[in-house]
């Protein structure tokens, strides 16, 4: 019963974090991992997260940015390789901590260019060619190993300084075409089983009660406050990867 409880919060939470605030869908990434081995945890949580996928696509559904998304595309492939080969020969508690630790210093970062001022170089960071390259690949690398990669985007979405519903629109769709490409990794390292479809149809009416508290958190909340709480998601989700 503990572990029913546990996966209906960590799916309550995926479809708030998919319409509100990407990073904290880490934290269901940590709750999974407690009820089972890492490794299984990884698939058990894909299908859930493409469950939340839809429902932000469905309430984003016009307010993705396009040419951003293309630009970042590109850079997953390589990241979803890594990530697969570092799943076969590294341990998992080390990779994941490794992660954490390098997504509290992009807060860092975020939080320093934030409060210098820096704002030209905050609204143009994302036009740089090597800056999507970095975003795609960590991205794709994060996503592969730790379902981790909510926190990458979030900083660079966060950087690129647009606006609210266009940042989570962005998300929603970026990460249903990643999330939709990992499949066959999953199923080639034979983590990824026909249970973990099921279990994720039983709690899609949980992600889609999330899915309406987050969409209804980003129509009442002030841009300055979003730009807060994504940070804040941050580095909640980055301390989930290096204390679970």
């Amino acid at each position: 019963m503990t572990e029913v409880l546990l996966m209906v919060v960590a799916a309550l939470v995926i479809g708030y974090s998919k319409t509100a605030l990407g990073g904290l869908a880490v934290v269901s990434v940590a709750i999974f991992a407690t009820i089972m081995p890492a490794k299984e945890s990884t698939a058990a949580i894909l299908a859930i997260l493409i469950i939340g996928d839809l429902v932000a696509c469905w309430h984003y559904r016009r307010d993705a940015d396009w040419s951003l998304i293309r630009r970042l595309l590109p850079a997953v492939l390589p990241g979803l390789v890594l990530g697969t080969l570092f799943l076969r020969v590294v341990d998992d508690t080390v990779l994941r901590r490794s992660i954490g630790a390098v997504l509290l210093v992009l807060v860092l970062l975020q939080i320093w260019v934030k409060t210098r001022g820096a704002s030209r170089l905050s609204a143009t960071a994302h036009h740089h060619p090597a800056a999507a390259w970095g975003a795609g690949t960590a991205a794709g690398f994060a996503t592969m190993t730790a379902n981790a990669a909510g926190a990458v985007m979030t900083l660079y979405l966060s950087a690129s300084g647009i606006e609210k519903r266009r940042f989570v629109g962005t998300n929603a769709w970026f990460f249903l075409i990643v999330n939709l490409s990992k499949l066959p990794f999953s199923i080639g390292l034979g983590l990824m089983h026909w249970r973990d479809g099921g279990r994720a149809l039983a709690l899609a009416p949980v992600v889609l009660a999330g899915g309406l508290l987050g969409y209804a958190t980003v129509r009442r909340i002030s841009q300055a406050r979003f730009d807060i709480a994504v940070l804040v998601a941050s580095a909640i989700a980055a301390t989930a990867l290096l204390v679970r």
